[in-house]
């Protein structure tokens, strides 16, 4: 199934980003590092414009540094774009975002005018906690359920800066189906709005592929499954999930499969690489290219 959730704050909240976003000079994105493609939000890119971007590829302590490293390249080879990895709570690492911004616009450095900031994110990437640490106070209501933050807010910080706070959002529409899975698997999607189990063995299969180790590792286990299904149900039995019958609790083992994932229990992982995200963006344009040449033919129209 497809995962879909936009909340009416979330219309809300992009209407209030496009009317202040004229008077804005940098565009903070944060992401979430284990996917930097899926939590990157095509809204930005269209709101944004052409102001200049620094994406923060936040929670690297869970993401695998060899991929990290991978998409820092991948964004810092952009066109007014800067990237930098971080960890939430860390506040010597999380200040060094003021002085990016600083170099990314010298001219207003220089004028001594403020610059003014917009931070961005989708939901539960830890963009609340990062302005907290910013600020040196708790502002933004923090934690590990997404869509807490509900109001644009403006924080002045001690150095020139000044941050406009906004919703997490998502977009209407999760047109790639693997990223929201991924998005699901982050925990970016209220759990309300997903199948865990069709969650969980998505999550398995990637992992089995890419860090099987660390599957048999956690689970103890001898042989790696043939498939995501045979991964989930060797879980659970090991856990100790099982209904009358001997029957394994799917559902049981699919939900604490995927909070040990967002933890980081099972080890640092990262889900997608940039090769993988511009294999799908093109296999997404072909198919609504596609999908469109179908919808001119039903009509009766001819497709240019």
């Amino acid at each position: 199934m497809a995962i879909q959730w936009f909340p009416g704050h979330m219309h809300r909240a992009r209407k209030q980003i496009a009317e202040a976003i004229p008077d804005i000079d940098l565009v903070i994105e944060v992401l979430d590092a284990r996917l930097p493609f899926s939590s990157e939000n095509p809204l930005v890119e269209k709101l944004r414009m052409d102001k200049p971007c620094l994406k923060l590829l936040n929670k690297s302590d869970l993401a695998d540094p060899a991929m990290t490293k991978r998409w820092l390249e991948y964004f810092n080879s952009q066109a007014n774009m800067r990237a930098i990895e971080l960890i939430g709570l860390e506040p010597k690492q999380v200040k060094q975002i003021t002085r990016f911004c600083h170099e990314m616009l010298p001219a207003r450095q220089e004028s001594g005018k403020q610059i003014r900031t917009m931070i961005m994110g989708i939901p539960n990437v830890g963009k609340s906690t990062l302005i907290n640490t910013l600020a040196g106070k708790v502002i933004a209501k923090a934690g590990n359920t997404p869509a807490l933050t509900r109001h644009q807010q403006q924080i002045k910080l001690n150095n020139g800066i000044v941050l406009s706070d906004t919703p997490g959002i998502l977009w209407p529409k999760i047109h790639n189906v693997a990223s929201g899975l991924r998005l699901a698997a982050s925990g970016a999607v209220r759990d309300t709005a997903i199948d865990y189990q069709e969650v969980a063995e998505f999550a398995l299969q990637h992992l089995l592929t890419e860090y099987a180790e660390l599957i048999q590792t956690r689970y103890k286990l001898k042989e790696l499954p043939a498939t995501a299904h045979e991964a989930l149900a060797e879980i659970g039995k090991r856990r100790g999930f099982l209904r009358s019958g001997g029957i394994v609790d799917m559902h049981k083992a699919a939900e604490v499969f995927i909070h040990e994932l967002r933890a980081g229990t099972l080890g640092r992982i990262t889900f997608e690489t940039p090769e993988m995200m511009l294999a799908e963006r093109a296999a997404l344009a072909a198919a609504e290219a596609a999908e469109l040449r179908e919808g001119e033919n039903e009509d009766g129209s001819t497709p240019s």
